[in-house]
Formats: C-alpha cells, structure tokens, sequence
C-alpha cells in the first residue's frame, strides 16, 4: 500500500495499543515502525528484475519482523524512562505495527514474501488497490480526532472506530472479489471459454469496478465488472502473447524469476527491434501495464540469447483514470 496509508494504520494501530498512557507518543511512533518495512526501497540493487521482485521480501516477512520487534520496542523504551516500565505493550505496539502492515500489502496484488526465509512465495491476495482513499480516509479521520481530543476516552474510541471502519472495508473488498470471481467463472462456463487461470483485481482507487485477466496457452483476455453491471456479463478483449520466445531463456534468471513472481499473469512478446519482453499483467492496462522488463533478445543469425534485464519505460497516462470513471457506470465506455 501507498505510505500515507502504511503511516495512517500504524499510528492508529500504535495508539490503540499504548495511546491511553503514551498519547501522542504513541501514535507517532506506529508511524514510524509503519514506515520501516518500505525502506527496503532504499536498497540498491544492480538488476530490475531483482529490484521488482525482491521488494517485499525479508524486509516484510511475519518472521524477520517478528524476530525484529524486540530490538526496536527496546530502543523505543530507551528513549522515554517514564514509560520503559511498559516494555510488553511496547512489544506489542511494535510487534502488531509491522505485521498490519504487511498483512495489509498481502492483500493487494503486488506479492509479499511473508514467509521468508522458509519459501520467497508471494502471496497476493489481490483484494484492494495499493490506493484506496475508502480505506485510508477512515484512519486518518479517526486517528486525527484522536491526536487532538483532550479527553482520552474520546480519542480512543475515535480512533477505534477509524481501525473498524477500515477493516470492515476490508471485509466489503473480499466479498466483493468473490462475488466477481463467481460471475466470472459462470461467464468462462456458460461461454466454454478455454483458459489456464484467472485473476480478478480491483482497478484504481477503488473495490467497485474489476479487471480480469483470463491465461490461456497462447495469449489472455483482458475484461472488466463493475458491481454497478448488475446481472451483465463481464466484456474481455483478447491478446496475444507468444510463449515460444522463451525456449532458448530457460537459463535466464530474470525470465525464470519473473514467470514465478507474476505465478505466470504475464505476456511474453517481441518489439519489432527483437527485444525478448514480459510484461506483469497484473499491475495496469493494456498498452499501459506498469512492469515490462526486456530479458532477450533476436541475434542476426535469428537467434535469441538471453541479455542483462532491462525495465520497459512506463507513463502513467490520466485517460486511464478517466476511462475507469466511464466505466465504473457504463458498460459500454
């Protein structure tokens, strides 16, 4: 998730744990542990394949920060004597901080390694767009009120009431996802519509309109749901990808790392220069997906040989977001 959500949700889980005798102190220091697990950004990686994949790996497994957690509720405690008595709800805060946060970015479609070192899997549950306004507005409301209340009964309860409201958004979003996934797969019966897989994820900033992407061997189809279709069928578009330029990448790290990454929701194509790309389908739109890396490229004699990775160029462009509006409401956009 975006950092102003990360930073919202761990001052707020911060204060629910330890605002009653820390106040303040205690929500700022659940944004600043909400923060510590995307730092890991800051980290310098000479290959984009490894940059894009190894984001979200032990800087956000439930193992590492547990282990962690100690370490910092200690440091924490140093640095106020006259609350360093308190040192298991200081455990706590820590300890509850950095696991939302990640369990948080687990439910978006990205992937986060929660179980490293024992397996680099990426879970994603693909629930709820890395910005969601739904979502964070209601921590930042109820965490503000609480900053500024005076009486602190009135701030907790705020604040409480922001961590619900937020999680029962959470709630919706889930419910919301299986309800487009059972369209979705009546649509794939009802059409015989062969296919290897299918993901459904939430477009921009928001859990009403769905974009789907259906695998089959030989390209996907991209489509779209908006809970607002009511009984209409979902609309798809199909894509080409060619597999086959693969064959002589076996020994390509980066191609091996990227099909295990995107659990296969990628295309694979050739430019018209004979650049070997895949493209993460799972992250934008079609002619706008955020992640392509080049991994091969054609020789003179035909050929392809596996080259240094290389990120495709992205801009985001603000019709996308226009489109999606359109769409939300219209079937036909």
């Amino acid at each position: 998730m975006d950092s102003v959500t990360q930073i919202a949700l761990g001052s707020a889980v911060g204060h629910a744990v330890l605002g009653r005798q820390a106040g303040r102190r205690a929500a700022l220091w659940g944004a600043v542990c909400g923060t510590l697990p995307d730092l890991d950004v800051l980290v310098p990686l000479a290959d984009p394949v490894a940059t894009f994949t190894y984001h979200r790996s032990a800087s956000h497994s439930l193992i590492i920060l547990t282990l962690a957690a100690p370490l910092l509720a200690w440091l924490i405690r140093r640095c106020h004597r006259d609350l360093a008595h308190l040192k298991w709800r200081w455990l706590l805060l820590v300890w509850l901080v950095l696991v939302t946060h990640v369990l948080l970015d687990a439910l978006t479609v990205y992937g986060t390694q929660l179980f490293w070192p024992l397996t680099d899997y990426p879970v994603s549950g693909s629930v709820i767009f890395i910005i969601d306004p739904l979502y964070t507005l209601p921590l930042l409301v109820g965490l503000g009120v609480a900053l500024w209340a005076r009486d602190r009964d009135r701030a907790r309860h705020w604040n409480t009431a922001g961590l619900a409201l937020s999680s029962l958004y959470l709630i919706w979003a889930a419910s919301a996802k299986a309800w487009v996934d059972h369209r979705v797969e009546q649509y794939l019966v009802r059409f015989d519509m062969p296919h290897t897989q299918v993901l459904s994820i939430p477009s921009s900033f928001n859990t009403l309109l769905w974009r789907i992407v259906v695998m089959d061997r030989d390209g996907y189809y991209e489509g779209f749901y908006s809970l607002l279709d009511g009984s209409g069928a979902p609309t798809f578009t199909r894509h080409p990808s060619d597999p086959a330029l693969l064959a002589a990448l076996d020994d390509s790290w980066a191609a091996q790392r990227l099909l295990y990454f995107t659990h296969g929701f990628c295309s694979v194509t050739e430019t018209p220069d004979g650049a070997v790309v895949i493209t993460d389908l799972r992250m934008g739109m079609r002619e706008q997906y955020v992640f392509g890396f080049q991994v091969g490229q054609r020789a003179e004699d035909g050929a392809i040989v596996p080259v240094p990775s290389a990120r495709q160029d992205f801009s985001y462009r603000s019709r996308q977001l226009d489109w999606v509006w359109q769409r939300l409401w219209r079937p036909d956009a």
